[in-house]
């Protein structure tokens, strides 16, 4: 797995989780549930990553729907 997009704006995540559906990329949100210990603060970003394989593709996709700017370093 690759980190593709690391951020704390939820309906950001919503959106690029969409892209990626339609996109049929395999992809994953880590710390979803971290605001159990940070008390629901959103402090502690949002992780998305794609199979590597993929990897290309999310950040094709990603670029085209004009988020480039949120994509991370490989």
């Amino acid at each position: 797995m690759e980190e593709i997009v690391r951020t704390n704006d939820p309906v950001l995540i919503s959106y690029i989780e969409a892209l990626l559906t339609e996109a049929g990329v395999v992809h994953l949100v880590l710390d979803t549930h971290m605001s159990v210990l940070e008390g629901s603060l959103g402090m502690i970003p949002r992780r998305i990553l794609v199979d590597a394989d993929q990897s290309a593709l999310a950040r094709r996709r990603l670029t085209e729907a004009g988020l480039g700017k949120e994509l991370r370093t490989p």
